[in-house]
């Protein structure tokens, strides 16, 4: 990871409460709290991207009548 840089966050009280509560039972520092839920919320939305391109091209697959994997190697070899 390259250099940290320092940013300043507002949360609402009741959330800043339970981030310093969470990061007091898990023995971790806020900062680290708020980089592993921004990480996570990160996957999260690369999650989202690729399912929405499997269901784009599971639905041109089923356009040309590919549903099995026999079904598409015939369709590459034609």
């Amino acid at each position: 990871m390259g250099a940290a840089v320092k940013k300043t966050i507002s949360l609402p009280a009741d959330l800043a409460r339970e981030v310093e509560a969470l990061a007091k039972a898990e023995g971790k520092t806020l900062s680290a709290v708020i980089q592993d839920a921004l990480r996570q919320a990160r996957i999260d939305r690369r999650l989202q991207e690729l399912r929405g391109l499997q269901g784009y091209w599971s639905r041109k697959a089923r356009e040309r009548g590919i549903l099995t994997e026999q079904d598409l190697e015939r369709y590459l070899r034609d």
